[in-house]
């Protein structure tokens, strides 16, 4: 008597091979529990795939982030870049803030010095920019490296800033602010009062940036006179 045979392998979703559908995924995990749960197993599950297929496409956690990144990246619309030298660094770092404040986790991941090792040049055309942009204003190395570096500082503090405060007003944890002040020891403050609050929260990253670049700039140029 004769009998089908048994159906042998994974039944279901075939395994995964496309690193775009592993990407896809990871963002869907951090979009939806944050960064720092994503995990290989975690992704795995989520693709109904085994850990070691994913391995095929990711060293490792690191690894997935960097990918991560590049890929956000590269989908991203470059602007033009202006021929001025001070205002493609300006557009340069504008469009670097506007990539990251869209997706706040990878500020958190780049929060090391040495970030640009990590990445593939396709993802390095902002920091390029601005090196460039330094470059043609007259910086030496030197002075193109702290310009950026200086710029990266004040980019990813204000991204986490809010993202941090952003996260706490969804989850209800944000204190409450102080409306009133000694004004003996801080009068300033005092006399400010509860207008911090609505000052504080406006978008002043743009002004902010083109003064930083100008004064970096000017303390370049003063450097080599």
């Amino acid at each position: 008597m004769s009998s089908s045979a048994a159906p042998t392998g994974r039944t279901g979703r075939p395994p995964v091979t496309s690193r775009a559908e592993i990407l896809t995924a990871a963002r869907r995990l951090i979009d939806r529990d944050g960064w720092d749960k994503l995990t290989i197993r975690r992704l795995a599950s989520e693709l109904g795939v085994g850990a070691t297929t994913l391995y095929h496409h990711i060293r490792d956690k690191e690894d997935l982030l960097v990918q991560l990144l590049e890929y956000h990246v590269g989908r991203l619309d470059r602007p033009p870049l202006p021929t001025a030298p001070r205002d493609r660094i300006v557009v340069a770092a504008a469009a670097m803030h506007d990539a990251l404040a869209s997706w706040p986790w990878a500020a958190e991941v780049l929060t090391t010095d040495g970030f640009v090792g990590l990445l593939d040049e396709s993802a390095l055309w902002m920091v390029e920019g601005i090196l460039a942009g330094a470059d043609e204003h007259g910086c030496t190395p030197e002075q193109s490296v702290r310009l950026f570096r200086s710029i990266w500082y004040y980019t990813v503090g204000e991204i986490l800033v809010r993202a941090h405060t952003a996260r706490r007003v969804e989850e209800g944890r944000l204190p409450e602010f102080r409306t009133v002040f000694d004004a003996d020891r801080v009068p300033h403050l005092a006399a400010l009062g509860a207008r911090w609050r609505t000052l504080a929260v406006r978008d002043t990253y743009p002004v902010g940036l083109q003064a930083f670049v100008d004064g970096l700039l000017a303390q370049a140029d003063a450097e080599r006179a």
